[in-house]
C-alpha cells in the first residue's frame, strides 16, 4: 500500500469509499478551522515539532478518547480534565512524549494549554494537549511556549504544516480532507494522524485529530467516534506495544450550517465517511510501521470469546511478522501463535487460508500443487496479504491489521533515544 503509488486516499482494498464522499485537497481544513506547525527546537533535526489546531466557533462540540495504558503522559492527564465535549483547540508537540517527568511535566502540559487559550482568547478548559516522542526526557517550557506563540501567528486554513509537526518516526504525513454530500448540503470532514511504532490493538499508539464543519451534538459525535475507532485504530498492530500517549480528538464547528440529526440518513452517511476515513488512516499507520514493507489482514472466526485473543496473538507474533517480512507462507507460525492463545479445553480445529489458498485443515497440512505453491509465493510478496483462520464452529469474528517486522524496525528502536 505505497503512498507514492497513487494520489487517491482510499488506496487499500480493505476500505470501501462511501458513495457520498469525494476527496478534496488533503491539506484543506473545514471552514472555521485553522492549523499551523512550527519548529521550536525539540527535535535536533530542526523539523517541525509544535502543532496547533483551532476552531473559530464558540458553539463547537467535541469528543476525545485516550490510551488505556495505566502509565499516561502528562498531556493525557491534563486533557482528561478539560471540557472534552466543548473543545475548540488542540496543541501538540512531537519529539518528546512528556512522560514520567513528574509534576514538572504536568506543569508544562498545563502551560501549553494556557498559552494556547490566551492566544486564541478562549477558556483554557477548551484546549486539549497532546505529545509524542521519547519517554522520560524533560520537556523544557520556554521553547515550547515560544513555538506556540509562533504557531498562533502562523494559523491558516491549511493543515499541511500541522500534519507534519505531529510526526516522529513516520515516513510520511497521514491526512485527508473529504466532502460528504448530505441532504441539507455538503460538509467537509478532515483528519490528520501520526503513528509508526509502539502500536497495538486496544488503541494504537497514535495521535489523530478530526475536524468537520458539520454541526453535531457532542453525545452523537462521541458515539460516532467510538464506532469508527472500533473498526480502525482498535484493529491495528505494529509491535503489540501500547503507548502512554494515545489520543484522538474530534471537533465539530458547524460553520457549514448543516446539522446532523441522530437517527437520520445524514447521520448514516456521515458515519460511513468517518468510518472509512479513520480506517484508511489506521492502515496508513500500519503500512508506515517502522521499517514495514507490507500489511496483512487477519480474520479469525470461531467461538465467541476465542477469536479476539487469537487474532491479537497472531498479529503480535514476531515469528509471524518476520515470515511476512520475508514473503514466506510459513503458516505453521500462525498455528503456533493461535494455539498459545486458546484456553486449555478440547483439541484445536484450525483451518488456515492465505489469499484464498487453504494451507491447513483441522490443524493439519493440506497437500499443495505447484500452481498453489507458486501462487502463495507470489501473493506473500504483495503490499497487502489477506489471511483467514477458522477455529471451528461459532459466531465470533475478529479482524486485525498488522505489518511485517524487519531489520529497519530493530535499527530505529535501537537508536531511538
Amino acid at each position: 500500500m505505497s503512498v507514492a503509488a497513487t494520489d487517491t486516499f482510499f488506496r487499500s482494498r480493505w476500505v470501501e469509499r462511501p458513495p457520498a464522499v469525494s476527496e478534496l485537497d488533503p491539506d484543506q481544513l473545514p471552514t472555521g478551522f485553522r492549523g499551523a506547525g512550527v519548529a521550536c527546537g525539540i527535535k535536533s533535526s530542526g523539523e517541525l515539532d509544535v502543532g496547533l489546531l483551532a476552531c473559530d466557533s464558540s458553539e463547537a462540540t467535541s469528543a476525545a478518547r485516550f490510551t488505556r495504558n495505566r502509565v499516561v503522559a502528562a498531556p493525557v492527564a491534563v486533557s482528561r480534565r478539560a471540557e472534552l465535549s466543548r473543545l475548540r483547540a488542540v496543541v501538540v508537540n512531537s519529539g518528546n512524549a512528556n512522560v514520567s517527568n513528574g509534576e514538572a511535566g504536568v506543569a508544562v502540559a498545563q502551560s501549553m494549554a494556557s498559552a494556547t487559550a490566551q492566544g486564541l482568547g478562549i477558556e483554557v478548559a477548551k484546549v486539549g494537549v497532546a505529545s509524542t516522542g521519547v519517554i522520560g526526557l524533560g520537556l523544557e517550557r520556554s521553547p515550547v511556549l515560544a513555538g506556540i506563540e509562533a504557531a498562533l501567528a502562523a494559523l491558516s486554513a491549511r493543515g499541511d504544516s500541522f500534519a507534519r509537526a505531529i510526526l516522529t518516526t513516520d515516513r510520511w504525513p497521514k491526512r485527508a480532507s473529504l466532502r460528504v454530500a448530505l441532504s441539507a448540503g455538503d460538509v467537509v470532514l478532515a483528519a490528520q494522524a501520526k503513528g509508526g511504532g509502539m502500536i497495538s490493538p486496544s488503541f494504537a499508539t497514535m495521535l489523530c485529530f478530526v475536524e468537520t464543519d458539520a454541526a453535531v451534538e457532542a453525545h452523537l459525535l462521541g458515539r460516532l467516534l467510538d464506532s469508527a475507532i472500533e473498526r480502525s485504530f482498535e484493529r491495528i498492530s505494529v509491535d503489540g506495544q501500547l503507548s502512554t500517549n494515545d489520543s484522538v480528538f474530534a471537533i465539530a464547528g458547524g460553520a457549514s450550517g448543516v446539522a446532523i440529526a441522530a437517527g437520520s440518513d445524514d447521520e448514516l452517511a456521515f458515519a460511513r465517511a468517518l468510518d472509512a476515513l479513520l480506517r484508511q488512516l489506521a492502515l496508513e499507520i500500519v503500512s508506515d510501521g517502522e521499517g514495514a514493507t507490507r500489511v496483512a489482514r487477519l480474520e479469525v472466526q470461531g467461538p465467541i470469546g476465542a477469536t479476539e485473543p487469537v487474532a491479537r496473538a497472531v498479529a503480535d507474533s514476531p515469528l509471524v511478522k518476520c515470515a511476512l517480512f520475508g514473503g514466506d507462507p510459513n503458516w505453521g507460525r500462525i498455528l503456533q501463535a493461535a494455539g498459545q492463545a486458546l484456553p486449555d479445553a478440547g483439541t484445536p480445529r484450525f483451518d488456515v487460508a492465505i489469499e484464498g489458498v487453504t494451507v491447513a485443515q483441522e490443524a493439519n497440512a493440506v497437500p499443495l500443487g505447484d500452481a498453489e505453491r507458486g501462487r502463495l509465493e507470489q501473493v506473500m510478496r504483495l503490499p497487502e496479504v489477506e489471511m483467514r483462520l477458522s477455529l471451528g464452529d461459532g459466531e465470533g469474528s475478529s479482524e486485525v491489521f498488522f505489518c511485517d517486522l524487519g531489520h529497519e524496525y530493530v535499527r530505529i528502536n535501537a537508536e531511538y533515544s
